[in-house]
């Protein structure tokens, strides 16, 4: 069976969120090994921290977790108006709109200045420092968050409700749509995190270069897969405009 454009096109995008899943879970790991034991994108559980500080009385439970939620709720704030449906919708709309790419790569902005204030602290931040960087993981995921609603029921940082219907499929024999793509994001936020925990246990100068790599990749592919869409589109108006001079022609 030929394997068609559109087709090419769908595979290009969900690969594309896999690599953006790896970010992720290096985030993840980061901030809760280095950053107060609070999580960068997964909501929950600072919202279950938050609970659990209120019961116990632990101050700094409370204020890790306050600041990562802090962080990522303005982070979606500021991603959602930059991400937000402005192509044209049908058929002909993009699988990968330039404005999701425009919030990516404010994300890498601010995954760059964390990058930064991480170096200079020595992989081992402290006081000020450490709430400073935490916050600032929590905006980067909130920018990607914001970025990835914006192309469909999809996510790169809140991932129960993609292993539900992974489980769900194989308990019912119902092949959720995207098979490919849940299994691949749940692979690559486990490694993400695997990755990350032990480049900042031992050689924290590198992790960087986790965080950034796999997100100006996506940067750079989505570029390409805007330039195909557009190519793609002009040949099939192309298409049109030939086959209705031909039936003006009759």
């Amino acid at each position: 069976m030929t394997e068609t454009p559109g087709r090419r096109r769908t595979v290009l995008r969900d690969l594309l969120l896999v690599v953006l899943t790896v970010t992720t879970g290096c985030a993840d790991a980061t901030c809760f090994l280095h950053l107060g034991q609070a999580f960068a994108s997964v909501i929950t559980g600072n919202l279950v921290l938050l609970g659990l500080s209120a019961a116990k009385g632990t101050g700094a439970i409370a204020a890790n977790s306050g600041i990562a939620l802090g962080g990522y709720a303005a982070g979606v704030l500021a991603g959602a108006p930059i991400a937000r449906e402005h192509e044209q919708r049908g058929p002909a709309a993009s699988l990968w709109p330039v404005r999701v790419t425009a919030c990516l790569t404010v994300e890498l902005a601010v995954l760059a200045a964390f990058s930064a204030g991480w170096e200079v602290t020595g992989g081992r931040p402290a006081g000020a420092s450490r709430m400073i960087l935490l916050a600032g993981a929590g905006v980067a995921m909130g920018l990607q968050s914001a970025a990835v609603r914006r192309l469909g029921q999809f996510s790169t940082t809140y991932l129960t409700s993609t292993l539900t219907g992974v489980l769900a499929g194989l308990v019912t024999g119902a092949r959720p749509g995207g098979l490919g793509r849940s299994l691949g994001v749940l692979a690559a936020i486990a490694a993400g995190a695997a990755a990350g925990a032990v480049i900042a246990d031992s050689a924290p100068a590198l992790l960087p270069l986790l965080l950034l790599t796999p997100v100006t990749a996506v940067i750079a592919a989505s570029w390409a897969l805007s330039f195909r869409e557009a190519q793609a589109r002009r040949e099939a108006q192309l298409h049109s405009e030939a086959r209705a001079r031909r039936d003006m022609g009759r």
